[in-house]
């Protein structure tokens, strides 16, 4: 499987600008990707006070349904972040857009970061899905400082966890640690794409990576705007566990229940 990361900057609120980037990206990435992943928020910008309902997109926009087309017509799955409308309520929300399904997997950030619990609010569900063989999940930016998360989703069977960040100046190492980690202790892949430049007075540390099961950089940006791609090779999963497997070696257990649907959505449903 081929990966790319979008390491873009975008603009809050100015969601025509960022999606004709997107599709500029998108067109002219490496051939062989099946999967871009861009940064947390990025089709919208990020919630501010007084600036939430004015920036959300429903999983229902047009914006959505042209991001399906281009990638029905490049053959190729798209993680891309929002802000998520459902009725009067807000999401910081990623979404995986599938050639096959307009909205294959929608993940609402389960641990918010202090500036945004008052704007909108946490999903309640870790979510994965099967698209073309691999069982791919979805984190946003500081879900990955914790490890539950990342473990019920490798619970799940996740082979790839697909991260939107928007990491930020001065923690950006702490997101770099966070991704190896949870790749070596769940021996998966990780790709991470976070957000460039400056926006909403922040400085943004860039550094994307794909990481493999063995806690090693496959791939990885520096900090200016660019993308970076990778093949990764799935088989690694396997290899990685031949020795031992932390999935089953480990002694606690996650605190809530693993919900399947039939259309190979796996869900673990949180004990609040």
């Amino acid at each position: 499987m081929d990966i790319t990361l979008a390491q873009l900057s975008y603009t809050e609120g100015n969601i025509k600008r960022n999606l004709e980037k997107a599709l500029s990206v998108i067109y002219n990435c490496n051939h062989d990707t099946d999967i871009i992943v861009f940064p947390e928020m990025y089709l919208t910008g990020f919630v501010e006070t007084d600036h939430v309902s004015d920036r959300a997109l429903s999983l229902e926009s047009q914006e959505i349904t042209t991001l399906h087309e281009v990638a029905k017509e490049k053959d190729i799955a798209i993680a891309i972040g929002l802000i998520e409308s459902k009725g009067n309520t807000f999401y910081n929300s990623t979404i995986l857009i599938t050639p096959e399904e307009r909205v294959a997997l929608c993940y609402r950030k389960t641990h918010l970061w202090p500036d945004e619990r008052n704007l909108v609010q946490p999903g309640d569900r870790l979510s994965t899905c099967l698209w073309r063989g691999t069982r791919i999940g979805l984190l946003i930016c500081y879900d990955i400082e914790f490890p539950e998360p990342a473990r019920a989703l490798a619970s799940m069977g996740a082979d790839l966890l697909l991260i939107t960040n928007g990491n930020m100046d001065p923690y950006g190492k702490v997101h770099n640690t966070a991704a190896l980690s949870r790749a070596m202790e769940n021996q998966i892949f990780i790709a991470m794409a976070n957000r460039a430049g400056q926006g909403t007075g922040l400085t943004f540390a860039g550094e994307s990576a794909i990481v493999d099961p063995l806690g090693n950089i496959v791939a990885k940006c520096d900090r200016s705007e660019q993308t970076c791609h990778a093949s990764i090779d799935l088989s690694l999963i396997h290899e990685s566990r031949q020795e031992y497997c932390y999935k089953e070696d480990r002694k606690l257990s996650l605190t809530g229940h693993q919900v399947e649907h039939g259309n190979a959505i796996k869900e673990w449903v949180i004990n609040n």
